[in-house]
């Protein structure tokens, strides 16, 4: 079996779950959050062992079990996100790249788990968020594989290239008036236009990880998904566009309710 052939298979099993615990949100949802948070600090850990120490790394999973906790108990973020600040500022005097591992994970947690909430606005907004994360990774796979051209980044990452990078802020735009026509019965363009931004986001998020992974020598995060690598290597876009989006709607509509910006006046029909 191929490599493609075992990503696609991989695929197919996780999509459905992940679709489920997107559709049922509230504690299932959180869960999930919580379980991609976690494998995220275990695979950073895990690259970053040179770099770390004993006492580091029990604080910050300590920490990060401590954010968890209370994103079950559905405790205001502004607690939440001040558990996990106070908590690298501590890892900081100890390890960076714990205390940049804790942030890395925890941060995405608890805005994937606050986007989704228990709202039909936080459906939209999640549907809307993995979509348009998912459809720039997959154009951007096969655009930069069908068309080439020059490198994004060489640096970071020698496979990505502008034509994959264009192609899948593209097909971000086409996921997102898509999200949009079916949940608003309309293009909300807004939606399509802050696409952009968010499949920028995502693809920086990709970069950044392969940044991490040449940094340590290492091909893969992990090897939890097979033909994926890691869980990193599979939700290295979602995180960063999770946290701009969740950013977004904090400052449009509050940090507790930041999907309700699709129902708000940011993105009311045009």
């Amino acid at each position: 079996m191929s490599n493609l052939q075992l990503r696609i298979l991989t695929a197919a099993v996780l999509a459905p779950i992940t679709i489920l615990l997107i559709w049922l949100g509230g504690l299932s949802f959180r869960l999930l959050a919580i379980a991609i948070g976690f494998a995220i600090f275990y695979e950073w850990t895990t690259l970053s062992a040179s770099k770390q120490n004993r006492s580091g790394l029990m604080t910050g999973w300590l920490v990060l079990a401590a954010a968890a906790v209370l994103l079950l108990l559905q405790m205001p973020a502004i607690q939440i996100f001040a558990i996990l600040a106070a908590g690298s500022v501590f890892l900081i005097q100890r390890s960076n790249w714990a205390a940049g591992g804790l942030l890395y994970a925890g941060v995405p947690m608890i805005c994937l788990a606050m986007l989704r909430g228990d709202t039909p606005s936080g459906l939209i907004a999640i549907i809307y968020l993995f979509a348009l994360v998912w459809a720039t990774d997959i154009a951007a796979y096969f655009t930069g594989r069908t068309f080439g051209g020059p490198k994004l980044a060489p640096k970071f990452s020698p496979n990505k290239t502008w034509s994959g990078a264009i192609g899948g802020v593209v097909a971000a735009m086409l996921a997102a008036a898509a999200v949009s026509y079916f949940g608003f019965d309309r293009v909300k363009y807004p939606m399509v236009v802050l696409a952009i931004a968010l499949s920028v986001a995502s693809q920086m998020g990709d970069l950044g990880e392969s940044w991490v992974k040449r940094h340590f020598g290492a091909k893969d995060s992990g090897k939890l998904l097979p033909g994926h690598g890691g869980v990193m290597d599979r939700v290295d876009g979602l995180i960063v566009a999770a946290a701009m989006l969740y950013l977004i709607g904090a400052l449009v509509t509050g940090a507790d309710s930041p999907s309700a910006m699709f129902v708000g006046l940011i993105l009311k029909p045009l």
